[in-house]
């Protein structure tokens, strides 16, 4: 465990300034989400938990567009970035927790959201926890936005990774959720949803957003881990040149109803 509560392995201090330069989610499926758990920003009293909030990247385009918002982060590099980006949202309020103990009260938010954070928990504990704190008839959401692997460019950069890391997997993060979520016998009226968004970056932003991530294959806090990134980035930039990409994300998210 680290010094903040977490299981080193999730441990994001050395990513944190990196979470910037990630795509966000695609608007569209935000925007579908709040109309599908009757989220609305006239509705004061409507309350979303987003755990494992991260630098606010979701609460961000939640703050807009609900009534209040608990965001919880148990690390506090990440939690200091998230609350600057949302001191001047006075909906939004941050606290300390994981999305196994979330510390809040019982029955008290209408949607829980993990946004790119459930793979990182114990997830039939955060399943628990959410039933525990959403209100009857709440809804539990967990998504994430992906890299469309068979584009043309994103599909040459895995085979450049590949080439150094050949066991190089992408781990829960792009496993379907369904069978855990409805499987703890906690939830119902699964509704799943994609969508599109085409993103221009530039290379260096794209390195920079390959910083966050956080995997077992190289450590950026070692020198070989940093030996490492450093021969993949300079083979990417080699192979694939040019100042910009223009590239396929995909928002993907499972959303199901809190029983009884």
């Amino acid at each position: 465990m680290t010094s903040n509560g977490i299981d080193a392995q999730w441990d994001y201090t050395a990513h944190a300034e990196y979470y910037k330069y990630r795509p966000n989610y695609a608007p569209a499926a935000i925007e579908r989400l709040c109309k599908h758990v009757n989220a609305r920003a006239s509705d004061a009293k409507y309350a979303v938990a987003d755990i494992g909030a991260g630098t606010g990247n979701l609460t961000v385009l939640l703050q807009g567009r609900v009534g209040s918002i608990v965001a919880v982060e148990p690390n506090d590099a990440m939690r200091k970035i998230g609350m600057e980006a949302t001191k001047n949202s006075r909906n939004v309020k941050w606290a300390v927790g994981t999305g196994e103990h979330t510390g809040l009260q019982s029955a008290s938010v209408d949607w829980v959201t993990f946004g790119s954070s459930f793979n990182t928990t114990k997830r039939e504990e955060s399943l628990r926890e959410s039933s525990r704190i959403l209100k009857e008839g709440g809804y539990f959401t967990c998504m994430w936005n992906n890299r469309d692997l068979d584009e043309p460019t994103q599909k040459k950069v895995e085979e450049i990774v590949a080439t150094f890391v050949p066991n190089y997997g992408h781990g829960t993060r792009r496993e379907q959720q369904a069978d855990t979520i409805i499987g703890s016998r906690l939830f119902n009226h699964l509704y799943y949803l994609e969508e599109v968004q085409m993103v221009d970056i530039t290379f260096e932003n794209y390195i920079n957003a390959w910083k966050s991530v956080k995997n077992p294959y190289w450590d950026l806090q070692t020198q070989a881990g940093r030996e490492l990134f450093g021969k993949i980035t300079d083979a990417i930039k080699k192979e694939m040149g040019g100042a910009e990409f223009h590239l396929k994300y995909v928002t993907r998210a499972w959303t199901a109803r809190r029983e009884g």
